[in-house]
């Protein structure tokens, strides 16, 4: 069984940053794709970026462009979620997911793992 466990979420005020990780567990695997989704109160589930696991590719959200950074450790299984320059409206779960056949980018039904989820609160 694959499990995905998210850790690194907590309260920060806006402007700061916070770093997330994803450390994936359980029988062999092999990823095509990693990816961040957050949601919010009320609110779908809504993409954040992703990375191709073999050669890197990444993909970002418009709202995040310039100030997230999504990276991988191949040799431990763990992906992350670097966010500086904070804002309130970034407050959200986090979830992590796994894809590991060809699919799309960015709609939650493109990813067939899901971590927990980690709570990010930004406060004003």
């Amino acid at each position: 069984q694959v499990q995905l466990v998210e850790s690194g979420g907590g309260l920060v005020q806006a402007g700061g940053s916070l770093r997330l990780s994803c450390a994936a567990s359980g029988r062999p695997f092999n990823w095509y794709r990693m990816g961040w989704f957050r949601q919010a109160p009320a609110k779908d589930r809504e993409f954040v970026a992703a990375i191709n696991w073999h050669g890197a590719a990444t993909y970002y959200a418009d709202s995040v462009k310039g100030r997230f950074t999504i990276s991988t450790d191949n040799s431990k299984n763990t992906v992350f979620l670097q966010m500086n320059t904070l804002k309130p409206e970034d407050t959200a779960i986090y979830y992590c997911a796994g894809q590991t056949v060809i699919a799309g980018l960015s709609a939650p039904s493109d990813y067939n793992y899901w971590g927990q989820g980690t709570q990010v609160t930004v406060s004003s």
